[in-house]
């Protein structure tokens, strides 16, 4: 490789060199603040080398990598969220019990998920969705006394090692028909070589089916709710933004390279999984007591949504889908942080049911405000992100003539408001004296308020944000 290539790929090198480097002092010295530490401040590292590697980009690294300002763009979302999951768990894990593999697992999840945006084979495209994968199942089950967190980890082993199943089989279909396992290649083939055949629908139909289960697409939904309710508040939130984001910006790199998206029957496919999420998802909420069930079915819905900016593909569909995902990280992380700082440590269970909530906005007004905005964020109002990225979404669907999707995404954020609202109307509700009050660490506070001070101005003043997606897809 040159000098170039090595300079753009030198966040993730770096990520690869911190994830060593963090497993060899476990095996020095198991000290929870040590290692908690030095994560945090090997991702915020990571983190500050993402510009240092703009200049070289964009540059082809070996035939697997692509380090582009899309590549960079979804990186950085990454490796942010994944900075402010480890720093909410160095919260939850206060309690005693062996707590530093924890990291090592959250460090290796993120290496896999940070290098599937910058993935242009499938080869690099299932080892990275391999290694995420892999690390998560330790995550889910991990620091926790719960015997769900055991059950949702084994649950997401078998329908984990179900949807790969399904992606390498699609992946050697695709192989078969085409002879290369490039995206950009396939594209040129398929374009060559007129009509998809049999081989080439089923291919792409069996990836399709193993991402929408990483996504959590209707109907591949059915583990969403059982894990999110079972993994640790700081996992779920690491697999509700983290794993999500770098698995949807790299099928829709695939599907850009490939130009599989132009398909009519897979367009069809994709608008009816697109409607079946939003309503589904938003409806699915309406029954839930429980805030992280809640969340998760919300996710299936908002994931629907971002089908729309898909479907609509070109740059405005782009454009869409950046900003929405930096909209739907930033209130996930503050929805499930919120939920992180109010389980006491070492506690049976997370403080994740809608009644853990009553009189939160006398006990903890800083928390309960926060926890609103981000619920308002995720129902589209104004003024927070969430609005603004909505927009962009029903923009790029009405100039790409998506006339279902667009109303299925105005019909679920309809629906959608009434369920958050529910939480809002339990912390403004009396609280229960009985319940005692769970300390709270200052530096989490503190992260509430750096995302909470995100979600409002980058709502007020997108324009910053939206520079930065053009720059990078531009």
């Amino acid at each position: 490789m040159s000098a170039a290539a090595f300079a753009a790929f030198a966040p993730f090198t770096l990520l690869g060199a911190v994830t060593i480097a963090v497993m060899l002092l476990i095996a020095l010295r198991r000290d929870h603040d040590l290692v908690a530490r030095s994560t945090i401040a090997g991702l915020a590292l990571c983190c500050l080398a993402l510009p240092l590697a703009a200049p070289a980009a964009p540059i082809a690294v070996t035939p697997l990598f692509v380090v582009d300002g899309a590549a960079l763009f979804y990186a950085g979302l990454v490796l942010g969220a994944a900075l402010v999951v480890a720093i909410l768990s160095y919260a939850y894990l206060r309690g005693p019990g062996p707590r530093e593999e924890y990291y090592l697992l959250l460090l290796t999840a993120t290496l896999g998920a940070a290098v599937l945006p910058a993935s242009v084979h499938f080869a690099s495209f299932f080892l990275g969705l391999e290694t995420l994968s892999i690390s998560l199942l330790g995550l889910i089950a991990y620091a926790s006394p719960r015997g769900d967190a055991a059950e949702a980890g084994a649950k997401y082993l078998i329908l984990g090692g179900a949807s790969s199943a399904f992606l390498l089989f699609g992946m050697a279909l695709i192989y078969a028909d085409l002879g290369t396992l490039s995206f950009a290649r396939i594209g040129q083939l398929a374009q060559a070589g007129g009509p998809p055949d049999l081989y080439r629908l089923a291919g792409v139909a069996l990836i399709f089916t193993g991402v929408g289960f990483k996504l959590s697409l209707v109907p591949f939904h059915m583990w969403t709710p059982d894990i999110y309710e079972g993994a640790p508040a700081p996992v779920t939130a690491f697999v509700a933004v983290v794993s999500k984001v770098a698995v949807f910006a790299v099928i829709l790199r695939y599907f850009i390279l490939a130009e599989g998206v132009g398909e009519g029957a897979l367009r069809a496919g994709l608008a009816g999984i697109a409607i079946l999420s939003m309503l589904g998802g938003n409806l699915l909420a309406l029954l839930q007591t429980n805030v992280k069930r809640l969340l998760a079915y919300s996710s299936i819905a908002h994931f629907g949504y971002l089908l729309v900016a898909f479907l609509a593909a070109g740059t405005l569909g782009a454009e869409a889908a950046a900003f929405y995902l930096v909209a739907y990280a930033v209130a996930n992380l503050g929805a499930f942080g919120v939920v992180t700082l109010l389980t006491a440590p070492g506690a049976g269970r997370d403080a994740d049911r809608i009644d853990d909530y009553r009189g939160l906005f006398r006990t903890r007004p800083f928390l309960a405000g926060s926890l609103a905005l981000m619920l308002l964020s995720l129902a589209g109002m104004p003024p927070t992100m969430g609005f603004i990225g909505k927009f962009y979404l029903v923009t790029s669907g009405v100039g790409a003539d998506l006339f279902w999707p667009v109303a299925a995404l105005v019909l679920g954020s309809v629906i959608g408001l009434y369920y958050y609202l529910r939480v809002l109307v339990a912390m403004a509700m009396p609280a229960d004296p009985a319940a005692p009050p769970v300390p709270v660490p200052l530096f989490g506070n503190a992260v509430i308020a750096v995302l909470l001070a995100l979600l409002l101005a980058l709502g007020a003043y997108p324009a910053p944000v939206i520079a930065l997606i053009r720059a990078a897809f531009g």
